[in-house]
């Protein structure tokens, strides 16, 4: 099969010095893209400024207007500039730095899996995993899968305690949805079947995007966006998460909400993206959904008292139950 031409978008906001690490990191890729799109959405020119002392094969800067300015609008904005001879169309986050191997097993995804309509890439940085012996007993504080382990998230070894974990396995969407991510999937260099993935380190058939787009329900920031996307994709065709494209996401501040707006994103948004995937959830889905989201303000709320960063800790807290209150009186329009 011959090799796929893909494209690589990136959307940035405020982010020159991160995005120019990122580029780097492109370069020196064993398979490079057939044309890379920076979609701007910066106030300032700091990373005009910087695409024009650095060269880089193939790239084409945009600059968009307020209009414009947004993750889900700057997506959208992107694939409509794409080459119309492209068949894959991949994104980046602009604070992610790429193994050099990232694209060609990404790509090579695709081949494996010609059906698929979309591949995601593998995080390495933000979890420890180790490798397990079958005979150890397994302990409540760790998460086992597919022969490795990694330390229990607070939030899920009390859900446990209640049995309110969840039911499906890592990428795949409970029907009270609270799943577990995809970084719950381990670097055992497998490719995993998903109905989600990361937005910032995916890819997707250049024809899904005749009949779908980024939802610009989710303003600005997009938190929870690429779980809206791939879940209605989902429905449709095949999606994967391959554990050998790997990256590091390196979480970069600048651009990202104050902590009241984003506790009260987590809410809405992830009550949006549950109803668009479930639109009629059964009673016990419901129960769920609102049980274990009181849970997870409770120990937003305790991190109030147990870590330094105690305003900021208030500041989600009270977005977050914010947010609970408004879904009483005015919950998003499902589209």
């Amino acid at each position: 099969m011959i090799t796929p031409k893909f494209s690589l978008i990136i959307c940035t906001y405020m982010r020159a010095n991160p995005l120019l690490d990122l580029l780097y990191s492109v370069k020196n890729q064993t398979l490079h893209p057939d044309e890379i799109l920076i979609i701007d959405g910066s106030t300032n020119d700091e990373t005009a400024v910087i695409i024009k002392k650095n060269a880089f094969k193939n790239l084409k800067y945009f600059k968009v207007n307020n209009e414009q300015r947004g993750l889900t609008k700057q997506r959208n904005f992107g694939i409509k500039e794409v080459t119309s001879t492209i068949d894959i169309v991949c994104f980046l986050d602009d604070d992610t730095l790429l193994e050099k191997d990232y694209f060609f097993n990404l790509i090579q995804t695709y081949k494996i899996y010609p059906e698929a309509l979309g591949v995601g890439g593998f995080i390495t940085n933000e979890t420890v995993w180790e490798k397990e012996s079958k005979t150890l007993e397994k302990k409540l504080n760790k998460f086992y899968f597919d022969g490795y382990s990694r330390q229990e998230p607070t939030r899920f070894k009390i859900r446990k305690l209640f049995k309110l974990d969840s039911n499906v396995a890592p990428g795949f969407i409970p029907s009270f949805s609270h799943g577990r991510s995809v970084g719950f999937l381990p670097p055992t260099g497998k490719v995993y079947p998903v109905q989600q993935f990361m937005g910032g380190v995916s890819s997707f058939k250049n024809n899904v995007f005749k009949t779908h787009k980024f939802s610009e329900y989710f303003d600005g920031y997009g938190l929870y966006e690429d779980a809206d996307f791939t879940s209605r994709l989902s429905k449709i065709g095949n999606l994967y998460l391959n554990t050998n494209a790997k990256l590091g996401h390196y979480h970069n501040d600048s651009g990202r909400p104050n902590k009241y707006n984003y506790g009260k994103m987590i809410v809405r948004n992830g009550w949006y993206v549950w109803r668009v995937y479930n639109k009629n959830p059964k009673y016990h889905d419901r129960l769920k959904w609102n049980i274990i989201s009181w849970i997870l303000i409770t120990i937003r709320i305790s991190n109030i008292f147990t870590t330094s960063n105690k305003i900021e800790a208030l500041s989600e807290s009270l977005g977050r139950v914010s947010g609970m209150i408004s879904l009483l009186f005015s919950r998003p329009k499902i589209k």
